[in-house]
């Protein structure tokens, strides 16, 4: 048989296949509304168990591919019956709330909270973030999260992950701990350099002041170093700050080129980072909610049953809306036997129905949920 007369008949199964996946949908539809009117859940996994088992045991050797056809088709028939159910959840009244509390265009002024001192980059961050915004200086992160969650400040920058030393752990404890919302983010590209005060020599060096990321941002620089010590420190530029106002001409910092300036400090190595193509993201995060235009990220917290497949029914969620899965990341439960929470970062827009339906169907099913925001990253 020709390859053309084969494609013939694929073809004519392919619309056998879409007239009764049609067919097969609009029954979902009717299964919604029983469901709907008698308030049952939308996932019965006893029934999809039953029907997997038959479809594996009549596949013969195809049996693999027949089994992940149908997981997918019953993926599709949750999200089609996820739309059409009316009970209400925690994140359709967030969304609302924060599309309506949004607008076409982002805030451009603001009092915003930034860790560290003049010159840091998380100042930077905000300058990018809220260009004519107010910023308040703090000594932690957690200073961050008080200020915004008392009203003190609207906005709030902090660094949530690095490309070349991951994510940044605490902020992520952080918003797991405290209600609060991403609106906004942007990405940096970091450089380091080592500063000291005029005239000072390696040689002179005894001991480094710099945070903990940028310390591991460097860290093959540093371990080729012999009777230094490193010390970490809050943050960079206050790394800058304090050798320049100590005097000490055996101490150095690991901070950026604009602090050399602002603190009178000399560079005396510029490639001391791992990789060039060292990049920071910061989120700015609000008290209130909110989804301003052209919001096209998703963070989520989330926490499910411990046992197999949990993780696989989350992804093919995704994978059946076709939707970008741009971080996955667990985190260990603190005082629980090897129990995670998941940090999850889609692109996506709750504008899309099935995106919200989705959320809703996660909300339901999942142990822990919890719906960081919808938002650009400039």
């Amino acid at each position: 048989m020709e390859l053309s007369e084969i494609r013939t008949k694929i073809d004519a199964v392919d619309d056998q296949l879409l007239r009764l996946f049609l067919e097969r949908m609009s029954l979902a539809e009717e299964v919604a509304a029983y469901k709907n009117e008698h308030h049952l859940p939308i996932l019965n996994k006893e029934r999809e168990r039953a029907v997997l088992a038959k479809v594996t045991e009549k596949s013969g050797e195809k049996e693999r591919y027949a089994y992940h056809l149908f997981s997918t088709l019953f993926e599709l028939a949750r999200s089609r019956q996820a739309e059409l159910i009316s009970a209400p959840t925690k994140v359709e009244a967030k969304v609302k709330a924060s599309l309506a509390a949004g607008g076409e265009i982002f805030p451009q002024t603001g009092l915003v909270a930034c860790q560290g001192v003049e010159g840091a980059n998380s100042q930077v961050a905000c300058d990018r973030l809220l260009p004519r915004g107010n910023v308040v200086y703090v000594k932690t992160f957690e200073a961050v999260v008080s200020a915004v969650e008392s009203g003190f400040c609207k906005f709030g920058v902090l660094p949530i992950e690095n490309s070349s030393n991951g994510s940044v752990r605490a902020v992520y404890e952080l918003l797991l701990e405290h209600n609060l919302s991403i609106v906004r983010s942007t990405r940096l590209c970091i450089r380091h350099e080592l500063l000291t005060l005029p005239g000072v020599k390696l040689s002179d060096i005894t001991e480094i002041y710099s945070h903990e990321q940028a310390i591991g941002q460097c860290s093959k620089f540093l371990n080729s170093l012999n009777g230094i010590r490193v010390i970490p420190c809050d943050n960079t530029a206050m790394a800058a700050k304090m050798v320049a106002e100590s005097g000490n001409r055996h101490a150095a910092a690991i901070s950026s080129h604009p602090c050399a300036a602002l603190y009178g400090l000399e560079c005396i190595d510029d490639r001391i980072q791992n990789s060039d193509n060292n990049y920071t993201r910061f989120i700015c995060v609000t008290k209130d909610p909110a989804i301003y235009a052209g919001a096209n990220r998703i963070s989520l917290i989330i926490a499910f049953e411990n046992r197999p497949g949990a993780l696989y029914e989350l992804l093919s969620k995704l994978a059946a809306l076709d939707i970008n899965l741009t971080k996955l990341e667990s985190c260990p439960v603190v005082g629980s036997d090897f129990e995670f929470i998941f940090f999850l970062e889609l692109d996506a827009s709750v504008q899309d129905p099935s995106v919200l339906a989705m959320l809703e169907e996660m909300e339901r099913s999942c142990a822990q949920f919890q719906f960081l925001g919808n938002y650009a990253e400039v």
